[in-house]
C-alpha cells in the first residue's frame, strides 16, 4: 500500500522474498511501487518463525544484532470491509518512478508537481491509478478529459545497488541546462524499439532519441549516479560506479540474496526440540520461575509453539543440561549443510513432526554398488530469509564476499529482524558410497574433465574480475549436480508437480571429517503442490531404479550432439561442459548453482568421452 492510506494491489506473502522485496519494484496494471525497507513494515503483524540453525547464519552474515526471522504481513483476501484496520495491513510502497507519461498527450512529468492526479479505488485496489486531468490531447485541439497516466518506462541503476529516476531534463538536453520547458514523450514509428522513442521539450524544441541512453553512448550521455537509495529514502554519496539505463521491469533491476536451510530435528525428544529452537529465549534464565514466566509470556504471544504443553521444570531440566554441555548444544556457527548431512545419514534420523519425518529403504538393485542407501522424507521444511540485493548484476556463490557485488541493505540502520519464509514439502535424499566416489575421483579421464571444468572457471571468473582460485565445487560436486539434475527433468515427468516446485541439494563437501556426496531433490511450493506424495512414492527402489536407468540412458545421446558432447568450457569461458538445456539443464529455481557446474560426461559416456564416466 502506498504510504498507510491507499492499498494499491496484492501479491503473494513469498513474492515479497524472491521477486518484490525490499527495494524492489511491483509492476502493477496501472502503477508502479517500490516496496519500501523493512523499517516501515508493521513488524507486530510479521510472525516469526524459529529456526535456531538459520538464524545462526544470518547473524553471522548481518550481525548479532538480529533477533528473529519474520513472515512479511498478510491478511485475509475475502469478506473484509475495504474502509476497516484489516483492510490497511500490508506492505508499504511508493510510487517509483516519480516520472509518469500520458498516454495521449505524451506530457512528460514527476506526479509529486501536481500535473496528475491518484484515483484511489478502495474495492478494487489493482485500479487505482494516476490520471491526467483535463487533458487536450497531443495536437491540443481535443475537448478537455481525464487521460491515464502510466509510469515511464526508463530507469537509472548501478552495481552498487542503487536505483534512480532517468534523467529526462539532462538527458534531452545534453547536459545541465536552465530551460524548465515540459517535456513530452512520443513514438516515431510501429515497433516499439528504442530508436523509435523520442523525448522532447516544448519550450526550446530539443529532443532525443532513447537508443543514445544505452550501451557505449549511453556512458557518454548519462550523468554520474547519485548514490539513490527509493527504499530508504537516503542517498550514499561518492558513488564511483558507472550509472546504466535499465528498462521498468526488467529482472536485472533486483537479485535477491537469501540464506536457504532445512529445519531439521537437533534433539530426539519433543521438549529438548523446543528449547533448542527456542533457544533465544531461555538461554539467560537462571531459575525455574523465570522459565514459568517465559512460557507464560511464549504461550500469549505464540512465540514457540508447543511449549506451553510441558511444565515449566521439564523446560528448565532440559535448559540445565544444554548450558551445562550434557546435550548437544545449540548451533552458533553458519553451518547449513553439515547438521543437515548428519542427519540425513543417520541410520535411525530422529522425528519431529510435522516438520520432519522420514523412512529408510533399500537401494534399487541395480544400484546398489554406487548407491549406499535412500531415505525418503515425507515432511520436510525449509525455510529461507533474505539478506539484501543487488542490482544490475547477479550475487555470485563465492567463497570470498569482497567477490561479490554490493549488497545494498534492508534498512538504513542494522536490521533486527529479517523477512523469511517456510515452506512444506517432501523429498528423496541419495547417499552415494564413499570408495565408489573415490574410486572414480582417481581415474586419468576423471582429472582430464576436471582440469576442462576448472579452466572455464577460471575464465569465467576472470571475465567478471573475481578471484579465480575461488568458488571451485569440485568434480565430485559437477557429478553429483548433473545426476540432480538428469532426476528431477525424470521427475517432473512422473510425479505431477511442476518442474519448478522440484529443487535440489547437493551434498560434496570433502573439507571436513565426514566427507560427503549425496544429492537431495525436493518439492518446495509455498502451497499444498509439494505435500501430495507423488515425490515419495517414486524414491521407492522399483520406481527410483526404474527413473534412473532412464535418466541415464537419455543422457548418453543429446539432440544437440556432437556439438553438446564436444563442447569445451575453457573456449567460452562457461561453466559446463557436455550439458544443454536439451539434455541437463532444469528451471533456474529449481537449481543450486544457476545451471552451472555440470558435466553429464561425467555420469555416462559420450561421443566425445567413453572413460570419465561414473556409472557403466
Amino acid at each position: 500500500m502506498i504510504g498507510d492510506k491507499t492499498p494499491v494491489g496484492q501479491v503473494r506473502p513469498s513474492q515479497l522474498l524472491w521477486t518484490y522485496g525490499p527495494g524492489a519494484l511491483v509492476d502493477l496494471p496501472n502503477l508502479s511501487v517500490v516496496t519500501l525497507a523493512i523499517d516501515r513494515w508493521d513488524v507486530n503483524r510479521c510472525q516469526p518463525i524459529e529456526e535456531a540453525r538459520l538464524l545462526a547464519a544470518v547473524r553471522r552474515e548481518l550481525g548479532q544484532q538480529v533477533e528473529s526471522l519474520r513472515m512479511p504481513p498478510f491478511h485475509k483476501t475475502e469478506g473484509i470491509d475495504p474502509f476497516s484496520a484489516e483492510a490497511f495491513v500490508g506492505v508499504p510502497v511508493r510510487p517509483f518512478p516519480r516520472w509518469l507519461r500520458c498516454v495521449k498527450c505524451g506530457l512528460l512529468s514527476p506526479y509529486d508537481l501536481g500535473l496528475f492526479e491518484c484515483k484511489e479505488h478502495r474495492f478494487r485496489p489493482e485500479r487505482t491509478r494516476f490520471v491526467h486531468k483535463d487533458c487536450k490531447g497531443s495536437k491540443g485541439d481535443q475537448p478537455s478529459k481525464d487521460a491515464d497516466a502510466v509510469p515511464a518506462r526508463f530507469l537509472l541503476a548501478c552495481r552498487n545497488g542503487h536505483l534512480d529516476d532517468f534523467p529526462w531534463h539532462y538527458f534531452v538536453h545534453s547536459g545541465p541546462s536552465n530551460c524548465k520547458g515540459t517535456l513530452r514523450f512520443f513514438e516515431s514509428g510501429a515497433s516499439l524499439q528504442t530508436e523509435n522513442l523520442w523525448v522532447k521539450c516544448d519550450q526550446c524544441g530539443a529532443s532525443r532519441n532513447m537508443a543514445h541512453a544505452f550501451g557505449k553512448a549511453g556512458q557518454d550521455n548519462l550523468p554520474s549516479c547519485r548514490g539513490r537509495h527509493p527504499h530508504m529514502d537516503q542517498y550514499d554519496h561518492g558513488c564511483q560506479e558507472q550509472a546504466r539505463a535499465v528498462l521498468l521491469g526488467a529482472t536485472n533491476s533486483w537479485f535477491p540474496i537469501t540464506l536457504s536451510a532445512l529445519a531439521i530435528p537437533l534433539a530426539r525428544d519433543p521438549i529438548s526440540q523446543l528449547v533448542h529452537d527456542g533457544w533465544d529465549y531461555f538461554a539467560d534464565l537462571e531459575s525455574e520461575a523465570e522459565v514459568a514466566v517465559t512460557i507464560k509470556t511464549l504461550k500469549k504471544t505464540g512465540g514457540l509453539p508447543g511449549i506451553d504443553k510441558h511444565s515449566s521444570k521439564a523446560v528448565w531440566d532440559v535448559v540445565q543440561v544444554i548450558k551445562s554441555g550434557g546435550a548437544k548444544s545449540v548451533v552458533t556457527d553458519a553451518d547449513i549443510k553439515g547438521p543437515e548431512w548428519s542427519v540425513l545419514t543417520d541410520p535411525n534420523p530422529p522425528t519431529d513432526w510435522p516438520h520432519f519425518l522420514s523412512k529408510t529403504v533399500d537401494a534399487p538393485n541395480a544400484f546398489k554398488p554406487k548407491i549406499a542407501s535412500v531415505l525418503l522424507l515425507e515432511r520436510l521444511r525449509e525455510v529461507n530469509a533474505l539478506l539484501g540485493f543487488t542490482r544490475v548484476e547477479a550475487p555470485e556463490e563465492t567463497a570470498n564476499p569482497a567477490d561479490r557485488p554490493l549488497r545494498a541493505a534492508l534498512c538504513k540502520a542494522a536490521p533486527t529482524w529479517v523477512p523469511a519464509t517456510q515452506v512444506h514439502g517432501e523429498g528423496v535424499f541419495i547417499r552415494f558410497d564413499e570408495d565408489e566416489v573415490q574410486k572414480w575421483e582417481a581415474l586419468d579421464a576423471v582429472g582430464k574433465r576436471s582440469a576442462e571444468l576448472l579452466a572455464g572457471h577460471y575464465g569465467w571468473r576472470n571475465s567478471r574480475k573475481l578471484n579465480p582460485r575461488e568458488g571451485y565445487p569440485g568434480i565430485r560436486y559437477a557429478m553429483l549436480h548433473t545426476l540432480s539434475h538428469l532426476l528431477i527433468r525424470e521427475l517432473a515427468l512422473e510425479c505431477g508437480y511442476n518442474a519448478a516446485s522440484i529443487r535440489e541439494r547437493i551434498y560434496a563437501d570433502t573439507d571436513g571429517d565426514k566427507k560427503q556426496a549425496g544429492i537431495l531433490i525436493y518439492t518446495a511450493a509455498a502451497d499444498s503442490d509439494g505435500t501430495l506424495g507423488g515425490l515419495v512414492e517414486l524414491g521407492k527402489p522399483e520406481n527410483l531404479g526404474r527413473l534412473l536407468k532412464q535418466a541415464l540412458s537419455r543422457a548418453v545421446i543429446c539432440s544437440s550432439d556432437p556439438l553438446c558432447s564436444e563442447h569445451k568450457p575453457a573456449d567460452d569461458r562457461s561453466l559446463h561442459a557436455a550439458a544443454c538445456h536439451a539434455c541437463s539443464f532444469v528451471s533456474e529455481t529449481s537449481c543450486e548453482k544457476g545451471n552451472r557446474y555440470i558435466d553429464r560426461a561425467l555420469l555416462v559416456p559420450t561421443l566425445e568421452v567413453a572413460d570419465a564416466a561414473f556409472f557403466d
